[in-house]
Formats: C-alpha cells, structure tokens, sequence
C-alpha cells in the first residue's frame, strides 16, 4: 500500500468521523453535548484540510505515490 493510499484511507476515515460528529450535534438535545461535538467536528474538518494538504505535498513531490 503507498503512501497515497494510506494518506487517501485516513482523509476518508477523519472525513467519516467529522460527518458522524455533526449527526450527533444535530441529534441532540443537550446543549452541552451539542456544542462538544460542533467543536470536535470543527476539529476534525481542519485535520482532514492538513491531510489534504500533506496529501497534496506528497503527490506533487512523489510522483510515484499518486493513487
């Protein structure tokens, strides 16, 4: 498996985690909870930009790492 692969894998997980954090958020009636998991949606949102990020660096850089 490469590095792209890899790197493609956990965008689509952190991805999937951000989607089921907003669902709980919407879900609830807590305001405590709703607002906890706003925050750590927003959280994973900027991880899945950096792992965009890093994902894009990789691909330009090592060409032989492209899906």
């Amino acid at each position: 498996m490469t590095v792209g692969t890899q790197l493609q894998q956990a965008i689509s997980s952190a991805q999937s985690v951000a989607a089921s954090l907003r669902s709980f958020s919407l879900e609830t009636q807590d305001q405590q909870a709703k607002q906890m998991y706003s925050s750590l949606s927003q959280n994973m949102d900027n991880i899945v930009s950096q792992l965009q990020a890093r994902f894009n660096y990789v691909s330009t850089e090592e060409p032989q790492y492209k899906q």
